[in-house]
């Protein structure tokens, strides 16, 4: 009998009924698909046998997530550590097989941690720009009696051509200001509000406002690589145009989808495991009503864990202007 969850653990789940029905849901194709048919789909299948599948010059932004170097289990599916070398040629072969189907002007993100990260740089200069390493601090693990604790990983951002979308704008952060200056009376390059003194910022290529999905986020899944959706949200906000087509070959739980349908993107799916589709599917499902993004409101990103304050501020507002018209 399995152990009943906490009513606090908000990981997802899935009844028998429910995997029935959205294991009736799985695609996969069998010859080549128009732009229109690759819309909001979540393609079950092997990347090698899909890709070509896929119409040319549709997709604005490719997420590479591809299992990173290491020895893995994913749902009964084994991914076997290979030598850097032989890594790097199976990245290279990803990128040939995609490169056709996105656009001119498209963006592309790889992620990997400090093992693969060298094989993933090598392979995206054969057939892009690369413009920055981004580097997100990974909040998880104990760490290690004989080396430093890993806790960061890399995001390499490079393009197809010289003109690509970028919105810098779209993906500052506002940060508490800890020791406010003014200059004249005026506070300077920061903004004093009722809920404290903010200071937007431009955003870095290192990332440590990043919360890791645990039991009690409604975004969690049981997938052992699940990336956040704040995390994905700064990609799809920066390099894809609202309207635009986000394509994720290695989809996993679905994040990249469920972000890309909050934020007014279509988006294109491939997945190798039937289970991890019917997550996708699910939380797709669930997103038209739970549309927030943790650590994303307003319209700006927040400071890691300041959620809990903000609404302990804002409740005390409420209370104070409550007694006020009283």
């Amino acid at each position: 009998m399995a152990a009943q969850k906490s009513e606090r653990n908000r990981t997802l789940s899935l009844s028998g009924e429910e995997r029935v029905r959205l294991q009736s849901l799985l695609r996969s194709p069998r010859s080549p698909l128009s732009a229109e048919e690759i819309v909001n789909r979540v393609f079950a299948g092997d990347l090698f046998e899909i890709a070509p599948f896929l119409p040319e010059r549709s997709a604005d932004l490719l997420i590479l997530d591809p299992p990173y170097n290491l020895a893995k289990n994913f749902n009964g599916l084994k991914f076997a550590r290979m030598e850097d070398g032989a890594y790097q040629e199976y990245i290279e072969r990803c990128l040939k097989i995609l490169l056709r189907v996105l656009k001119p002007e498209a963006s592309v993100y790889l992620c990997g941690d400090w093992r693969c990260s060298a094989a993933l740089y090598a392979a995206a200069g054969k057939f892009l720009t690369v413009r920055n390493r981004i580097s997100w601090q990974r909040e998880k693990g104990r760490g290690s009696l004989r080396n430093w604790k890993n806790c960061t990983e890399d995001i390499w951002f490079a393009t197809v051509g010289k003109e690509y979308y970028f919105d810098p704008e779209a993906v500052k952060v506002r940060r508490k200001v800890i020791a406010p200056y003014k200059q004249g009376g005026v506070p300077r390059d920061w903004e004093e509000t009722e809920e404290g003194n903010f200071r937007m910022t431009c955003a870095s290529n290192f990332w440590d406002d990043i919360t890791i999905p645990f039991w009690s986020m409604p975004e969690n899944t049981g997938h052992p690589t699940q990336k956040p959706e704040k995390l994905i949200a700064k990609l799809i906000l920066a390099s894809c145009p609202e309207g635009g087509l986000v394509l994720d070959p290695f989809l996993g739980s679905g994040t990249s989808a469920v972000v890309a349908a909050k934020l007014g993107r279509s988006y294109c799916g491939i997945e190798l495991n039937d289970e991890y589709c019917c997550w996708a599917l699910k939380r797709l499902e669930t997103a038209r009503e739970l549309p927030r993004i943790q650590g994303y409101a307003d319209g700006v990103f927040w400071e890691r864990n300041s959620d809990p304050e903000r609404r302990r501020i804002r409740k005390n507002l409420r209370s104070r202007k409550k007694n006020a018209d009283a």
